[in-house]
Parts: structure tokens; C-alpha cells; sequence
């Protein structure tokens, strides 16, 4: 009846004592390996993020491609790894929510629960053994009972074989009978703590079955009815700390979105002209050269030595033409290659080693350094005089004198920067003066097309100076000489835009100290202890411009040769000139 009262209550399993301990102990077992679930997701979480992280990392723009920043594509990619830097962050949230709010929860309320548990199924064997102990007494009252009752049966029966015996005396029939008198009272006692002891087993048997175990199972059945309340709460939690951080991860999506859509094909495009606009100017049309004028001279019309001369002038004009221009086969110069000869080649002051284009965006952003450098000292000067202003008319509030080093080393560091912008600021006068433009260009080549037209056939003179030489040679001196007279002095070009030039006269030579590889565009290669003509000086710029044969002649940093001009050059002409020979 009572069973019936309590429903679905633990206590119809009173009989499964056993059992039940078992089943809350895989429950816990349970807990337990559901935290170390937790435990392991939440370590991949954080091996995710670290890895994403350092990927993140790994792909960031090192100091040397910072230039990147002004492509769009290359900001955009940037931006992704900086909103993937925030994604990894997000899964670091996840792991430390899980942390926090999962297995340290479930951690504690395992302990907790293991010791309810202990406490629950202690008391449930305290009230076993309680019964179990008044089964034992009453077994004991019941064999008592069951002996007595035999001792009074035995005694009785011997008492009444004496009191029929007619041999035995008086006084031992009485002894028989008090002894059987004396067992009935035993087992009359026997009887009564036997009855006894069955009810008091009786009652607590069931107070045993019918209140103390359903109180300990339902206690029991509220604590294991928590644990899976906890599971499901543990298994939302899970859910939700996922579910916490989606708006911030679709944030971080949506910025690689707008990243993407930020990129601008035609600005970068445009940026890369702005980048790599060097400020050459392409050369004039290529005037046809008439070899046939050549083959119809006759011996009489001009001289072996002015014949030489002629055609070694006309394969000089055409070798530069080939030679200065870069984007001819031959002195071609990839993009990639000047590109790793401005980062990785030597960086002068003045970039004099670039191009006049990139030469003065490159003096323009120093001195805009140099002047925010200025501002900066200017501005911590002024400061620095309103304090001492304030010292002076409030003498309580510091010394005056206390400023005067710093607003000392304040002027001398803006004298300093001043001086440092002044020297940039005339190179980029310097440049700016000297980039060409295209109708002077023009201008020139005209020029230049009608000198050469009208220059007049040299004399017969210079095989008679060629003949009247001791050894009957023809020497570098007396052609440099030649060349002079039969050509005009060429006006002042801009570097490396020599593609229509007349041919200039050697003016000494000189020899390389060091090997150089001539990378940008107008220069040359030369190796080291190499003998070269020069062509022309150093114009304060840093480069000389030298020609190795006919075909070949270029720019090479002043700093890398040794120049020998004029009357110094003619031993060094004959030593050239045999080289050569042997080298054939």
C-alpha cells in the first residue's frame, strides 16, 4: 500500500540495493568522462587558434615589404590575416568558456556528488547491517525457545517414568518434578523474549523496508536526478558558448568580405606606373643608315683613316642606340631584376643608384620626414617656452634656468635638421632640373640629325699623322684628336637618355677597382682590374660614363674605377691595345 503511495519513487528497488549502487556510480563515471570530453575539445580549440595564430603570423609583411601597403590587393590580404588573427581569438574565448564555465563546474560538482553519494549509500548499509543484526538476534531468541521447549519435554517426560516407578524413592519423584517444573518456567521465558525479540525484528523490518530505505533511495534518486539535469545543462552550455561567439566570427567574415571587395584592379594598376616610372624618355625615330654610300666611294675620295672613321662612328651610333635603350633584346632589363637591384643593391644618400623619376618621389618623401622631424623639435620648443614663461612669472613653480639645456639641444637639433633637408632639397633641385621633357627630347634629336648630315668629310691629314708616327702606328692620341675636330661638341644630356647622342670622344680611361653588375637601366657591368675609354666625367652625381668597345658603353659608379685623363691615359691606350690582341 504503501509502494503504491510512492509512485515511481526508488524505493520499489529496495530490493536492489546493489544495483543501484552500481547504477549511480556509472553515472558518475559518466560525468567524469563527459568533462574529459570538454577537457580534450577545448585543447583542440586552443591548438586551433595557436595554429591559426602563427599562420596568421607567419604570412604578416616583413619591414622590407612594407611597400606592399599601397596595393589594394596586398591591404586586402593583410586585412584577412588581421580578421584571422580575431578569429583565432574567438576560439580562444571557446576554449576558456568551456574552461570556466564546463569542466570546472563539472570538476567540483563530481566531487560533490561523490561524496553525497558516499554519505547516501553509507547510511543505506547502516541500516542493512542494523537489520541483518536483529535477524541474528532474533534467530538466536528462536534456537533458545526451540531448546528450552526440548530441555521441558525431556524433563517431563522423565518426571512421569519416576512417578511410575514404584521403586523409586518419594524424595526423587519430587527432584524429577521440580526439574520438569523448572524447564516448563524456561522454556516459558524462552517463549516470551523469543515473541519478543520477533516483534521488536518485525517492527523494524519494516520501519527498515517502508521508511528508513525509501528515505535513503529518494535521496539518492534527487541526487542522481540532479547529475542528469547537470548533464543537459553542461550539454546547453556547450551549445551556447559556441553559439556566444558567431556574431564576432561573422564579423571577422564579413571584414575578409569587404576586404575582398575593397580591392581596386585599376589603382593598383595605376600605383604600379607610379611605382616604376622611372623618367627616361624613349628615343627618336632610328634614321636609316645607306652602307651602299660606302661601297661607291673610291680610295681617291677619302682616306682609309676618315673610311675607318666614318664607320666606326656610324656602328657607335647604332651600338648606343642598342645599348641605352632597355627594352632592346639585347640590354633588356626585366622588371623583377631592377626591382631586387633597388632592395638588395647598395643605397646611397642622394639615391643616386635610381631612377630620376623614383630618385626624387624617394628625396621628396625624406624630406617630408625630415620636415615632420622639424615640426616635431618645434613644437617641443614652443611647449618648453611656455614653461619657462610660467617659471618666470611663478618662480614657486620652478626654476627658468632648468629649461635652457634641453631648448639648447633643441635648436641644435633642428639646425641639424634644417641643414639635413637644405642638402636634400638641392639634390631634388638637382633632379627635378635634369629630368628631360619630351619636346627639349625632340628638340635635341633634330638637332643632332642635322649636325650629322652636315658635318664635313674629314681631311686626307690623318693618314699622313698615321704615317708620320715613329713606329708608322696609328695611336689613340691623334684619333681622339680626329674625333674631336670632326665632331661638335655634344649639348649636356640627362643620364642614361644618350640614345640618340653623337658619339663621344674617349677623354682618358680608367681602371675598375671593383666588380659591379650593372643592373639599371644605362649602366654597364665591368669586372674587377677591367680597362675601359672614358667617355665622359663625373658631373657630381657619383657615376662616370665609360665604353668598352664599339658596341658596349654605360654607367659605373665614380667610386668604383680609377680615372686616368689626358696625358695619363696614352701608356695605359697601348697596354689596352695589346690585351686586346692577345685576348683575340
Amino acid at each position: 500500500m504503501v509502494e503504491e503511495k510512492m509512485g515511481g519513487c526508488w524505493s520499489q528497488t529496495k530490493d536492489q540495493f546493489d544495483n543501484l549502487e552500481k547504477h549511480t556510480q556509472w553515472g558518475i563515471d559518466f560525468v567524469e568522462k563527459y568533462t574529459k570530453f570538454v577537457k580534450e575539445r577545448s585543447e583542440i580549440e586552443l591548438n586551433y587558434a595557436r595554429q591559426i595564430r602563427n599562420l596568421s603570423k607567419k604570412y604578416q609583411p616583413k619591414k622590407k615589404e612594407e611597400d606592399e601597403n599601397k596595393y589594394t590587393w596586398c591591404r586586402a590580404f593583410h586585412s584577412t590575416l588581421n580578421e584571422l588573427n580575431d578569429y583565432a581569438g574567438q576560439h580562444e574565448v571557446i576554449a576558456e568558456n568551456m574552461t570556466s564555465q564546463i569542466i570546472a563546474e563539472l570538476s567540483r560538482y563530481t566531487q560533490e556528488l561523490k561524496t553525497e553519494r558516499k554519505t547516501h549509500f553509507h547510511d543505506g548499509r547502516k541500516a542493512q547491517q542494523q537489520v541483518e543484526a536483529s535477524w541474528k538476534q532474533l534467530e538466536a531468541c528462536k534456537r533458545k525457545f526451540e531448546r528450552d521447549c526440548k530441555e521441558a519435554d525431556r524433563a517431563q517426560q522423565y518426571f512421569e517414568k519416576l512417578d511410575a516407578d514404584i521403586n523409586v524413592t518419594k524424595a526423587d519423584v519430587e527432584k524429577a518434578r521440580q526439574q520438569a517444573q523448572m524447564r516448563h518456567q524456561m522454556a516459558s521465558d524462552s517463549k516470551s523474549e523469543y515473541s519478543s525479540y520477533l516483534q521488536k525484528f518485525n517492527q523494524e523490518q519494516n520501519e527498515h523496508y517502508y521508511t528508513i530505505i525509501p528515505s535513503i533511495f529518494q535521496k539518492i534518486q534527487v541526487m542522481e536526478e540532479k547529475r542528469i539535469d547537470r548533464v543537459g545543462d553542461s550539454l546547453k552550455t556547450f551549445a551556447e558558448v559556441d553559439r556566444q561567439i558567431l556574431p564576432i566570427i561573422g564579423k571577422c567574415l564579413d571584414g575578409i568580405t569587404q576586404a575582398a571587395e575593397s580591392i581596386e584592379s585599376k589603382t593598383d594598376s595605376s600605383q604600379v606606373i607610379e611605382s616604376y616610372k622611372s623618367g627616361f624618355e624613349p628615343p627618336g625615330d632610328v634614321e636609316f643608315e645607306d652602307y651602299g654610300q660606302a661601297m661607291k666611294r673610291t680610295v681617291s675620295e677619302t682616306s682609309l683613316t676618315n673610311s675607318r672613321s666614318d664607320i666606326k662612328s656610324e656602328r657607335s651610333s647604332k651600338s648606343k642606340s642598342k645599348t641605352l635603350w632597355p627594352f632592346i633584346k639585347k640590354n633588356k632589363l626585366s622588371l623583377n631584376a631592377h626591382v631586387r637591384n633597388l632592395i638588395e643593391g647598395s643605397n646611397p644618400e642622394d639615391f643616386s643608384n635610381l631612377p630620376p623619376e623614383q630618385r626624387r618621389k624617394k628625396l621628396q618623401a625624406k624630406i617630408d620626414d625630415i620636415n615632420k622631424d622639424i615640426q616635431k623639435e618645434m613644437d617641443q620648443r614652443d611647449a618648453l617656452t611656455k614653461m619657462k614663461e610660467v617659471y618666470v612669472k611663478n618662480p614657486q613653480m620652478g626654476d627658468p634656468t632648468s629649461v635652457d639645456p634641453r631648448l639648447a639641444e633643441i635648436a641644435q637639433n633642428i639646425e641639424k635638421l634644417q641643414a639635413e633637408a637644405q642638402k636634400f632639397e638641392g639634390w631634388l633641385a638637382e633632379v627635378e632640373g635634369r629630368m628631360p621633357v619630351k619636346s627639349d627630347l625632340q628638340r635635341r634629336t633634330s638637332a643632332l640629325y642635322e649636325t650629322q648630315n652636315s658635318t664635313p668629310p674629314t681631311n686626307n691629314n690623318c693618314a699622313q699623322d698615321r704615317e708620320s708616327s715613329p713606329d708608322g702606328s696609328y695611336t689613340d692620341e691623334q684619333s681622339s684628336e680626329v674625333q674631336t675636330k670632326a665632331q661638335p661638341e655634344p649639348p649636356e644630356f640627362d643620364e642614361f637618355d644618350d640614345a640618340d647622342e653623337e658619339i663621344l670622344s674617349t677623354i682618358g680611361t680608367c681602371k675598375a677597382l671593383y666588380p659591379f653588375e650593372g643592373h639599371n637601366e644605362g649602366t654597364i657591368s665591368v669586372t674587377e682590374g677591367e680597362l675601359l675609354y672614358v667617355i665622359e666625367e663625373d658631373k657630381g652625381d657619383g657615376w662616370t660614363r665609360v665604353r668598352r668597345n664599339e658596341e658596349e658603353e654605360g654607367y659605373v659608379p665614380t667610386s668604383y674605377v680609377e680615372v686616368f685623363l689626358d696625358s695619363n691615359a696614352k701608356e695605359l691606350f697601348s697596354w689596352r691595345r695589346v690585351y686586346l690582341s692577345e685576348d683575340s
